[in-house]
């Protein structure tokens, strides 16, 4: 039995939810220190909804197009967030650019994943551009959402290599095995008090 309770994570997706299936996986072992209590979704119909309900974790959409702004959007969102009293509000594919008021709302609770050695190559392509760049490695980053665009401390960090006649797909393909294997990680880290893993 765990000392003390499991973190509560609420995992925000707009897709197929390969990294949420990660933390499903992690969760289900007894040891892991936190659980997947809900998934929100802001798109009717993805796969990760089907992923949440196999798993019986409570899953609901909401849709930002029925919003008049992305400030209402993000208001509903939090409310709906709050209400499952979250410890960690996970971001897993989910493709909204987040308000200033949001981001300050989860400050230090809110985590994201992104598919490259940060601070290299924020936002979108990361693949290519570290192809084009002639780069030997690439990577992911796990790091606390702040308002700078893909700018927030950094918790974990996993590297594979470019390997000659890499395309974007191939690579990406290789960085999101590492992906699944450090979100959960770097959950687990901050779960128990940590952001820096042992011996590093």
């Amino acid at each position: 039995m765990n000392a003390t309770p499991r973190r509560r994570l609420v995992v925000l997706i707009s897709g197929g939810g390969s990294n949420l299936q990660a933390f499903i996986d992690a969760s289900a072992d007894p040891s892991y220190p936190c659980e997947v209590v809900a998934v929100i979704s802001n798109r009717t119909g993805v796969f990760g909804l089907e992923r949440a309900a196999r798993a019986g974790i409570h899953h609901e959409v909401i849709e930002h197009t029925a919003f008049a702004s992305r400030e209402a959007f993000d208001v509903a969102l939090a409310d709906r967030i709050d209400g499952h009293k979250p410890d960690l509000v996970i971001l897993a594919g989910f493709m909204r650019i987040l308000t200033p008021d949001f981001v300050a709302r989860y400050a230090g609770r809110l985590l994201n994943i992104h598919p490259s050695l940060l601070p290299k190559y924020p936002g979108l392509h990361t693949h290519q551009r570290a192809i084009d760049a002639g780069d030997t490695e690439a990577g992911a980053t796990v790091h606390l959402v702040t308002a700078e665009l893909d700018g927030g401390p950094v918790i974990l960090q996993a590297r594979v290599p470019v390997l000659p006649g890499d395309t974007a797909e191939i690579l990406a393909a290789r960085v999101l095995v590492q992906e699944h294997r450090i979100y959960p990680e770097a959950a687990r880290l901050i779960a128990l008090g940590g952001t820096e893993p042992p011996g590093t």
